[in-house]
């Protein structure tokens, strides 16, 4: 582990304080401690000395636009619901792999509201996946950003 001075210590907790990333850190270590951490060092450190990297604000989703009304005299081909049309069904669930499969980082089952699961999966990479019981299966639309969000939640405690 890298062996730093208590007042380099103290300065890695205000910068952390202070909003910094982690490469920031790892950049301003190097550059005005002399002191050269691989990201996986750096990391470790924050994790030893029970500091917390604050995350960036996340964006909100835009405000649906209201559609415009629809006059008589147009024609509408086919009417595809909307996920915001209706809430997700309690019914979801996610749940996490003990062990995931091979390729693999973090892996797990999601059952819709219509009853079918599925095996999601992440890789090295950060590319998701998932594997539904049929090709061309497509979960219920009002589930979809319930999903989102849960796997959002599961990844962020996991740190991913």
């Amino acid at each position: 582990m890298a062996n730093l001075t208590p007042q380099q210590r103290q300065l890695v907790e205000q910068w952390a304080a202070e909003g910094a990333t982690l490469n920031q850190i790892q950049d301003r270590l190097r550059n005005e401690c002399a002191t050269t951490l691989t990201y996986m060092e750096t990391r470790l450190l924050i994790m030893e000395l029970g500091v917390k990297i604050q995350d960036k604000p996340r964006e909100a989703p835009p405000e649906p636009q209201a559609e415009p009304p629809i006059a008589e005299s147009d024609t509408q081909v086919d009417e595809i619901p909307h996920s915001n049309d209706a809430p997700a069904d309690a019914s979801l669930k996610v749940s996490v792999d003990e062990v995931p499969p091979p390729g693999a980082v973090i892996s797990g089952r999601a059952t819709f509201s219509d009853g079918v699961t599925v095996q999601w999966f992440m890789d090295q990479m950060g590319r998701f996946g998932m594997r539904g019981p049929a090709p061309g299966y497509q979960p219920p639309p009002a589930d979809i950003p319930a999903f989102q969000a849960e796997l959002d939640n599961i990844l962020q405690l996991r740190g991913f």
